[in-house]
């Protein structure tokens, strides 16, 4: 189940700079929304999830910031925002997250996205439930947010995989299949294919996590187009919990696009 949430910048409280890599911050915003706003719920996305083969799920996901008008600033690493609107989506698996327990946690809240440098505040205008997956056998779809996909390299170091990776489409299975274990309580039975195409050049983008902590890091993910195609079942997980990785950190929403645009 997915939203769009207009939010209005108050400018008036902190200014109009974000982090140019802000997804941590974010998630870091909606986690205190979360816990303000319902400590339990909050409790169970931090410390359960759901569960599969000893790893633990948080079966949700959002975009970056949609923003209309905006400038960068790469000497100071800034994004600052122009437009006294924006758009931002977030969806989320779990039947728990029904339409009146969105507005109820998201309504009128104020949303504070930043780090030690900069911060920007947002409060919510609008809530709009988005319609449901109309499945299709091939689909095409865009990110709005990056695909983060990895394995264990050499010397236990993370190695991130582009999509043009022979092992791209293996790895979208793997992940997608342990998420529908997670979220039904048993292995997916039905048939099973993949086929992964990419449409345009991806674009690398290298997040910061934690900034400016000693637990400081990095992950990279790519923004791409893209069509697949999968059984129905499983493009459900993939459009309302996101595609590979850290889809709770804002990694791997998408956007479904008509193939004209392809």
């Amino acid at each position: 189940m997915r939203f769009k949430i207009t939010l209005q910048v108050n400018s008036r409280a902190f200014g109009r700079s974000l982090p140019l890599n802000y997804m941590y911050e974010l998630s870091s915003a909606v986690y205190r929304i979360l816990s303000k706003s319902n400590v339990d719920y909050s409790s169970w996305l931090h410390g359960n999830g759901f569960e599969a083969d000893h790893k633990r799920f948080k079966l949700f996901t959002f975009s970056r910031f949609v923003i209309p008008r905006y400038e960068i600033d790469k000497e100071n690493q800034r994004l600052n925002i122009l437009s006294d609107e924006i758009d931002w989506y977030i969806a989320f698996l779990p039947e728990k997250s029904t339409r009146q327990f969105i507005e109820g946690v998201f309504q009128f809240q104020k949303m504070q996205v930043g780090d030690k440098r900069s911060i920007v505040e947002f409060m919510v205008r609008s809530i709009e439930i988005l319609p449901s997956l109309q499945y299709k056998e091939e689909m095409f779809f865009e990110t709005l947010s990056p695909v983060c996909i990895s394995r264990r390299g050499t010397e236990v170091r993370t190695e991130y995989l582009s999509p043009d990776h022979q092992d791209y489409e293996r790895a979208i299975i793997t992940g997608v299949l342990a998420r529908y274990k997670a979220y039904n309580g048993e292995s997916y039975t039905g048939p099973l294919f993949c086929n992964f195409k990419l449409l345009n050049t991806p674009r690398s983008v290298l997040v910061k996590m934690k900034s400016d902590t000693p637990e400081q890091t990095f992950v990279r993910g790519y923004n791409y187009r893209f069509k697949i195609h999968l059984p129905e079942p499983l493009m459900h997980i993939v459009y309302n919990c996101g595609l590979g990785e850290k889809g709770s950190l804002g990694f791997g929403m998408l956007k479904e696009i008509p193939p004209k645009l392809k």
